[in-house]
């Protein structure tokens, strides 16, 4: 795979595959990092005296132009990050504009495209559409490898038409990540949260292979609880899943892995209520939803954290956007943060909400990489190499 640390970039039109799908509340971008991620490429480009075309997507427009999807929002805070007075902007993608907009660029100058997804040939993966982008370019950056799970045109398509190369960040995700993977010093300990276990089947049966234990949490361990015979009340719970529950927790014994499973929980009668009730999982009253692990389990999971050379988080423990249904989460990336550098635990984390509670407890400092992407993130641990990496690979352009 090419790289831009290894591959040669100079005056050339460069078209650059970012992610700027960035969370905005009311107009105002809550979170820069997927700006701040790409700085280095782009820096090493500018000082190259490239031209660079910055193409990305913003929300789900579906194919249409859709006013509050458009990425001219976003300028101000580009120019502010990478420290430049100007960026173009380019609403149309045809060769006629692309082209002067190219003759009024000076080198070193950056112009950001219009949001991809407003073309329909986006994530059709139309190879028409695809080369007649790379028609107006000398060379492709990815590095958005938070995008780079999606067969789409952008991604997978513009890498057989041009020579295509893996940006500074790309590179540290996939490099992070195998580090945990490919690496491992046992024991080592995986922490999964979120909603659903139908989302986490595949990266539970990968883990299972690779880690010495792995804590389960979120309303995904209610189908294990119910799995195992457990009252769970009204809580979210997959019913069709608990044979699959079953399984892994089968599998996880085969391969010596220890899953640890809430013991004591804490629940309300709706995500609103302020007054949990705390109990063992053995107690949960018929009307209860779960909503947090309780303290009993928050110290088994801490006990296995401080015991371990290595922890990977993906996914809250709890409904964590609601107090107090955060004190499991916050408890864990409070221990992380902790105990991380004071006992040599390499720690990685990833997924959007994951990171929302890292930040939510200003537990950066505890992690030694933090990943933005989200399910190219997931996927990459669930085993599977991204479509838009394995189009780096197989590019044949010199």
């Amino acid at each position: 795979m090419k790289k831009l640390e290894n591959f040669s970039i100079q005056n050339k039109r460069v078209l650059f595959r970012a992610d700027l799908n960035v969370p905005l509340i009311e107009g105002v971008i809550t979170d820069t990092s997927r700006i701040t991620a790409i700085k280095t490429s782009l820096k090493k480009l500018i000082l190259n005296k490239n031209k660079i075309f910055i193409i990305s997507h913003f929300g789900r427009p579906n194919g249409k132009i859709v006013d509050k999807y458009s990425l001219t929002f976003i300028l101000p805070t580009l120019k502010e990050i990478l420290n430049v007075n100007n960026v173009y902007f380019l609403k149309n993608l045809d060769r006629e504009a692309i082209r002067k907009t190219t003759e009024q660029m000076k080198d070193g100058e950056i112009c950001l495209l219009e949001n991809i997804r407003f073309q329909k040939e986006e994530e059709n993966i139309d190879l028409e559409f695809a080369k007649k982008i790379s028609n107006c370019f000398d060379v492709y950056v990815n590095d958005a490898f938070s995008v780079s799970h999606r067969n789409h045109s952008s991604i997978t398509g513009i890498p057989k038409f041009l020579p295509a190369v893996a940006g500074n960040h790309l590179v540290d995700e996939i490099d992070n990540i195998n580090f945990f993977l490919i690496k491992s010093k046992k024991p080592n300990m995986a922490i999964v949260g979120g909603s659903k276990i139908s989302t986490k089947i595949q990266l539970l049966n990968n883990l299972i292979k690779q880690f010495s234990s792995i804590a389960i949490g979120g309303a995904m361990a209610n189908t294990f609880l119910l799995a195992n015979k457990k009252n769970i009340g009204n809580s979210l719970v997959e019913n069709q899943l608990t044979n699959e529950a079953l399984n892994i927790q089968l599998k996880a014994k085969n391969f010596n892995c220890k899953l640890i499973l809430p013991v004591d929980v804490m629940c309300g009668k709706n995500i609103k209520d302020t007054n949990p009730i705390k109990c063992n999982v053995d107690d949960i009253s018929s009307d209860d939803i779960v909503l947090d692990i309780g303290e009993k389990t928050i110290k088994l999971i801490n006990q296995q954290i401080v015991n371990s050379k290595m922890v990977l988080w993906n996914g809250p423990l709890g409904a964590f956007e609601f107090k107090p249904y955060d004190t499991g989460t916050n408890a864990i990336a409070e221990t992380i943060k902790l105990n991380a550098k004071k006992l040599n635990i390499n720690t990685l984390a990833g997924g959007g909400d994951t990171v929302s509670a890292i930040k939510n407890t200003k537990s950066e400092d505890g992690f030694d990489y933090i990943s933005n992407a989200g399910g190219a993130f997931l996927e990459w641990l669930e085993g599977n190499e991204s479509p838009g990496v394995i189009a780096l690979k197989e590019n044949r352009f010199s």
